[in-house]
């Protein structure tokens, strides 16, 4: 399998200065570097003066992580297109898959809170959906041209580049029917430099779970990354993705292509112990991102909350361990992990542990426990050999 490690960092109360916040980011990719995981990812997130997602920039984070690492890939899970400039984001990433000598890794994302939309760019407010699909997959493409063609152009309802009625005289820029009109000296496209080091760009991902962006994403050649659904209840959405995608590129997909799945991970020498370190971190975040989101995602099939109450009445670790819950010893971790891959022929994992209030000493010793007793059984070398 693929190991990646998740890097959404918390910083409660904000009682640490950031910079030693950024230390303890390095010394995770630093170590993953060394011993053998695939992939790292950073987050996107704004105004958390709460100490909760505190990296607002994902792409200069990578970029420092890169700089620090050799081996293992480095992106963005995921960067929140639809709060910037497409042009200036397409740039910044061609820049960094050069700087990570081909490296990167482009996850992309809508947002998830009306705080940080309405306040980034007011158009990607997610409480309107139809507004904010449409501005996603129009940066998206303006992003993809930007990447593979020499010179671009585009015009849509958010954006039209270039900008009509420009001219741009020089004896170094000859006008040329490529980009300028002969005729008139107007500028009929323009030119990102540099494009991507990987051809014909770095591999693109969606953070997806509903059946809209699970379809947008496989009809569109972006890989589909996601978190909070048991297993058995991840079992129709790889479907829906496999099927969809198999229709969109004419060929036959497995289950598990082109998908990752992110999970919260915390390992230790017994399931007591995980739960006493580990417990009350993952519940404190899910009691801030799910009152937004509900518990409606952590459901089995077929099963519903009972009526009445709040909506997270029944969040407790009790309730939620079964579901999603990569916390325990070794031996259950790689059991919860087998599964997946007996279920949905899992190829891609995500893991996060580094939980509001939980020591990074802490977080160290799981991530340290997982790479030497649950990685081995896992290795890349069977994901290969599956795949022929």
């Amino acid at each position: 399998m693929h190991f990646g490690y998740f890097l959404n960092q918390n910083n409660i109360g904000l009682t640490k200065p950031f910079h030693e916040v950024v230390e303890e980011g390095r010394e995770i990719a630093s170590y993953c570097d060394r011993n053998g995981w695939h992939s790292i990812w950073t987050t996107e997130h704004h105004f958390g003066h709460e100490g909760l997602e505190v990296c607002p920039n994902p792409i200069l984070m990578t970029a420092d992580l890169a700089a620090r690492t050799e081996q293992i890939r480095v992106g963005q899970a995921a960067s929140i297109i639809t709060f910037h400039h497409p042009i200036r984001l397409a740039e910044d990433l061609a820049m960094l898959d050069h700087m990570s000598a081909g490296r990167l890794e482009v996850g992309v994302g809508r947002g998830i809170y009306p705080r940080e939309a309405v306040n980034m760019n007011p158009a990607s407010d997610v409480r309107n959906s139809e507004l904010n699909r449409s501005l996603f997959a129009e940066t998206l493409e303006v992003m993809r041209r930007c990447w593979t063609e020499e010179f671009f152009s585009f015009e849509g309802e958010h954006f039209t580049f270039p900008q009509p009625g420009l001219t741009f005289e020089h004896s170094m820029s000859p006008a040329t029917g490529a980009n300028t009109d002969v005729e008139t000296g107007e500028i009929t496209a323009l030119a990102v430099v540099p494009r991507p080091l990987q051809k014909p760009h770095p591999p693109l991902w969606q953070v997806i779970d509903t059946p809209p962006s699970i379809q947008f994403a496989a009809k569109n050649d972006l890989q589909g990354m996601f978190w909070i659904p048991p297993t058995d209840a991840m079992v129709p959405r790889f479907e829906m993705y496999r099927d969809a995608a198999s229709e969109a590129r004419g060929e036959e997909l497995e289950m598990g292509d082109g998908v990752a799945l992110v999970r919260d991970l915390f390992v230790t020498e017994t399931m007591e112990e995980a739960e006493r370190l580990g417990g009350q971190g993952i519940l404190t975040y899910l009691e801030w991102v799910c009152h937004f989101r509900g518990l409606g995602n952590h459901m089995f099939p077929g099963e519903v909350l009972p009526h009445g109450g709040g909506k997270l009445d029944h969040l407790s670790y009790e309730w939620l361990h079964p579901r999603n819950l990569l916390f325990g010893s070794p031996e259950y971790v790689a059991e919860q992990i087998q599964e997946m891959r007996d279920k949905l022929n899992l190829k891609t994992l995500l893991l996060w542990s580094s939980f509001p209030g939980v020591p990074h000493e802490a977080v160290m010793d799981s991530i340290t426990m997982f790479t030497e007793q649950v990685m081995p059984l896992f290795p890349e070398e069977q994901l290969r050999s599956e795949m022929v």
